[in-house]
């Protein structure tokens, strides 16, 4: 099912702003405002752009160059591959900058007696929230290179690039970030005790940051079936890649 775009007016400079059916933040292509599309008021968070190093040209290379190397990949793989889609696009990211503290009590059994232990995880995490619903993307593996970003400025960005408005607003992010936050740090405690008995996490917010990134998303045919790739485009780094079989 196709979904629906709706246009509003830049408060900004008046120009028509295309948004589609979900998002909930927008950016004018005209003059680069961004605004909250409920409220039409000014969006008043940092909202940052990482920068894309590669032309087509630039990413074909680098698509052959990961297909010649590598271990499990068929020797013929970059030869009589063809590339079927070369797409970049900027997808809109939450950064969530915390120093987040759990504090737990557990059981440690691989000792007998068991014993009882008490125990404090603490660390700092720029952690990253895809901000779209239903969208397949490795974020866990994603390493977003912040050192790069500037104050998103739509004039850098490629005019036939596609540019993805959020559909996850900030309370929303925070909230998911929590969770996801929470879970490795239950993951963590495994390490530690193997039966928890209390935990607690308390999440101290220095900062939270909108972002719009660089990714090529990559369709290749090789021997009549098609497989996938989405690269970095600030770095050139595959984030995941569709490997053919061997016996093919």
């Amino acid at each position: 099912m196709s979904v629906v775009a709706k246009e509003i007016r830049c408060s900004h400079c008046n120009a028509p702003v295309e948004f589609k059916s979900g998002e909930i933040v927008t950016t004018c292509k005209y003059c680069g405002f961004t605004t909250v599309i409920q409220t039409g008021q000014a969006f008043n968070f940092d909202h940052s752009l990482i920068l894309n190093n590669y032309n087509t040209a630039q990413m074909e290379n680098c698509i052959h160059a990961w297909m010649s190397n590598g271990f499990m990949k068929p020797n013929d793989l970059s030869k009589k591959s063809k590339i079927i889609e070369n797409n970049l696009v900027y997808l809109p990211f939450w950064i969530v900058s915390a120093v987040v503290t759990t504090k737990y009590t557990g059981i440690f059994e691989r000792i007998s007696p068991p014993i009882t232990k008490d125990g404090l995880i603490e660390k700092e995490y720029n952690w990253l929230i895809l901000a779209r619903n239903a969208t397949v993307f490795p974020t866990r593996e994603y390493r977003v290179p912040l050192t790069g970003k500037i104050p998103y400025d739509f004039r850098k960005i490629e005019g036939s690039a596609k540019v993805l408005n959020s559909e996850i607003g900030k309370d929303e992010a925070l909230d998911v970030a929590k969770q996801q936050i929470e879970n490795h740090h239950r993951f963590l405690l495994q390490q530690n005790v193997d039966r928890v008995v209390d935990m607690s996490t308390e999440l101290e917010l220095k900062q939270m940051v909108y972002l719009h990134a660089p990714l090529w998303f990559v369709k290749y045919q090789y021997k009549n079936n098609m497989y996938q790739l989405i690269i970095d485009g600030s770095t050139g780094t595959v984030l995941k890649g569709d490997i053919p079989s061997m016996r093919l």
